[in-house]
C-alpha cells in the first residue's frame, strides 16, 4: 500500500520570495517583447541599421524598360552576377551643368572604387551626355535618355539638380538620393546591399 505522503509546509517568506521571483522572470520576458513591440511600431531603429538615401515605398520598375545604350545596344537588368546599378541622371551635361556633372561623374567613381572587391558587382548608369572631363569608371554605362526610363525613376524632375538612384539586380529602384547629397551616403548603403546579396 502506499504510505502517505509527508506534507512539507513551506515558510510564508520562502513561498513570497518564490513567486515574485517568478514574477519577476514573466516581467523580464514579456516586457522586453512589449518594449520591442513599442519600439518596432513607433518606427525607432537602431542608427546602424538607417538607410542614408531614401528608401523608396512603393519602388520603383523598370523591369519592364530596356535602356539603350548609348552604341544602340540594349542595357539589361536581369544577369547572373547579381549586378547592382548606381543611376545618375544627367542633365545638361555638356553645355551649362558641365561642372556639376564632372564632381558628380567624380564622386561616383569614388563610390565605385571604394566597392572594392565587389565593384564589379556594381554598374554606374550615366543617363545622358557624359561631361568633356571627369574619370570614367571601368564599369560605366552611358544611356540614351528615354521618357520611358525617366518615367520609371520616382522624382526625376528635381528642380535642384541631378538625383542619384540605386537599382537592384532585377531593375527595381530602392534608393533616390537628393541633387548635392553627399556620395558617402551612397556608398554606405551601397556596401550594407552588397553584404546581403
Amino acid at each position: 500500500m502506499n504510505a502517505p505522503r509527508e506534507h512539507r509546509s513551506i515558510d510564508t517568506a520562502t513561498r513570497n520570495r518564490n513567486r515574485w521571483m517568478l514574477v519577476g522572470i514573466f516581467v523580464l520576458f514579456f516586457g522586453g517583447l512589449v518594449l520591442a513591440g513599442l519600439l518596432r511600431f513607433s518606427g525607432w531603429r537602431p542608427e546602424g541599421s538607417k538607410n542614408k538615401g531614401e528608401f523608396l515605398q512603393p519602388y520603383g520598375d523598370l523591369r519592364g524598360v530596356t535602356p539603350t545604350l548609348a552604341d544602340g545596344s540594349p542595357y539589361r537588368w536581369r544577369d547572373a552576377e547579381r549586378t547592382w546599378r548606381i543611376l545618375a541622371l544627367a542633365d545638361r551635361c555638356d553645355t551649362t551643368n558641365a561642372a556639376k556633372c564632372e564632381r558628380l561623374l567624380t564622386d561616383l567613381d569614388k563610390v565605385w572604387q571604394l566597392s572594392g572587391k565587389d565593384a564589379d558587382r556594381v554598374h554606374v548608369l550615366w543617363v545622358g551626355a557624359l561631361p568633356a572631363k571627369g574619370p570614367r569608371p571601368a564599369t560605366l554605362r552611358v544611356l540614351r535618355p528615354s521618357d520611358a526610363l525617366r518615367d520609371g525613376l520616382p522624382r526625376s524632375q528635381d528642380p535642384a539638380g541631378m538625383p542619384v538612384y540605386v537599382l537592384d539586380p532585377n531593375g527595381f529602384v530602392v534608393l533616390r538620393y537628393a541633387p548635392g547629397s553627399d556620395p558617402g551616403n551612397v556608398r554606405t548603403d551601397l556596401s550594407r546591399l552588397l553584404k546581403v546579396n
